[in-house]
């Protein structure tokens, strides 16, 4: 399973670098419109249940279950959360810590790219990548801090709520992660990252003032906006394949990659979120 960045491709429980199931054929015997109709581990559980029948993980205890996710999730949040009450308390608001920000962003990013393209998970890679990115939120959040005041907090339950009404959206059944639903999410996220690449080139040769379609007015809100929508999307995807991943058996180390897939989806959003905050702040 790769990452659930939308700077990352995936490629789900499976070894095929396609989704789990989203893009293998049904097998004999199975309905043609199931589109989770081969099982990448093992020999599918519907053949034995029949259409309809909720899939049933294989019982062996070298399969990842629930509670591996959630504890794997918890160790790389909370490295996260570490990093960053680390670097707030120790790194003063200064033009050197801003360097050391852009630096520890650019380690992270290049484990998460490390961990992405390799075809099993290490916990060691994806903690790296945690501790890093926690120093880079740290020294991010107490810049946003001091000059509006309180906005990490906000930015900290903005993500709760987020993370928390879309679980509840998909659970209730009222998104139905298909193979088309990942597709279109897939290209619109692609569409938003190129036009925010030929932003931040606008940008950086002074073509754009004010940080372009970033900046801190309306405009700036509705990216913002949309970039929150499009974690959300990608947070769906997360489930459906920690559900795909315990239905199917997949080994118990595939729930780093859960993890790892949460975090980077995670902090997208609170980074958004953040600078909504900031934004809303400013128009107060």
């Amino acid at each position: 399973m790769r990452s659930s960045n939308p700077v990352f491709s995936r490629r789900g429980f499976s070894r095929d670098n396609g989704y789990a199931g989203f893009n293998t054929a049904p097998q004999a015997g199975y309905a043609q419109g199931n589109p989770y109709a081969q099982n990448p581990y093992a020999q599918n559980p519907y053949a034995q249940q029949g259409v309809g029948a909720p899939p049933q993980a294989p019982a062996t205890t070298d399969r990842m279950t629930m509670d591996d996710v959630v504890v794997r999730s918890a160790v790389t949040l909370g490295t996260v959360a570490v990093g960053a009450v680390l670097a707030w308390a120790l790194l003063p608001v200064s033009g050197s810590s801003y360097g050391l920000a852009v630096g520890s962003a650019l380690i992270a990013f290049v484990l998460a790219m490390v961990q992405s393209f390799k075809r099993t998970p290490s916990p060691a890679l994806i903690l790296g990548y945690a501790a890093f990115e926690g120093v880079f939120l740290g020294v991010i959040s107490e810049m946003y801090n001091s000059r509006w005041s309180g906005a990490p907090f906000q930015a900290v339950l903005g993500t709760m709520a987020v993370s928390g009404a879309t679980l509840l959206v998909y659970k209730a059944g009222w998104i139905r992660v298909t193979a088309r639903y990942a597709r279109i999410g897939l290209a619109i996220a692609m569409a938003f990252l190129v036009v925010m690449a030929v932003n931040l080139l606008l940008v950086a040769f002074g073509v754009a003032e004010d940080g372009g379609l970033r900046s801190f007015g309306p405009l700036g809100a509705l990216v913002g906006i949309i970039a929150i929508i499009l974690g959300a999307f990608f947070l769906t995807l997360d489930f459906k394949q920690i559900e795909d991943g315990i239905a199917y058996g997949a080994p118990r180390n595939e729930a780093w990659l859960a993890a790892f897939g949460l975090t980077l989806t995670l902090v997208w959003i609170y980074v958004e979120m953040l600078r909504l905050v900031a934004i809303f702040s400013n128009n107060d």
